[in-house]
């Protein structure tokens, strides 16, 4: 017995139909692969970052105000969200996340030159 309403046995309706999406497929396997392997990530992924590129983007992007409007004081209580933000990997996935929120259009090194400089005066994640 179906039902969906559909017609005769064996049948597939747009109700039961599978997806056939490939590029869904392909998201949603991202999607759940990225964590594991920002996981994964020590400081090492900051080895080579331009730390004066960092410190300088951090300026001209106004981050420390942003940080302050959203958290108080002096913003730098951001920087330690109770166990969200605990690898490299994860910090340089948060300076990504807010390039892509706040549309700034950074590269991948100035993203990683921002995340290194985070690192050094917050977080000191160790390679």
């Amino acid at each position: 017995m179906r039902l969906d309403g559909g017609g005769a046995m064996g049948e597939v309706s747009p109700m039961t139909a599978p997806t056939t999406n490939p590029m869904r497929h392909h998201l949603l396997a991202l999607a759940f692969t990225l964590p594991a392997l920002a996981h994964g990530q020590g400081a090492a992924i900051f080895k080579d970052a331009d730390l004066a590129l960092g410190e300088k983007l951090l300026a001209e992007h106004q981050c420390a105000q942003c940080h302050t409007r959203q958290v108080g004081g002096d913003g730098s209580a951001i920087y330690r969200p109770a166990g969200r933000i605990n690898n490299a990997g994860l910090l340089r996935g948060m300076v990504e996340n807010c390039s892509t929120r706040l549309n700034l259009q950074l590269f991948p090194e100035e993203v990683t030159a921002i995340a290194a400089v985070l690192n050094r005066d917050h977080y000191r994640f160790k390679p």
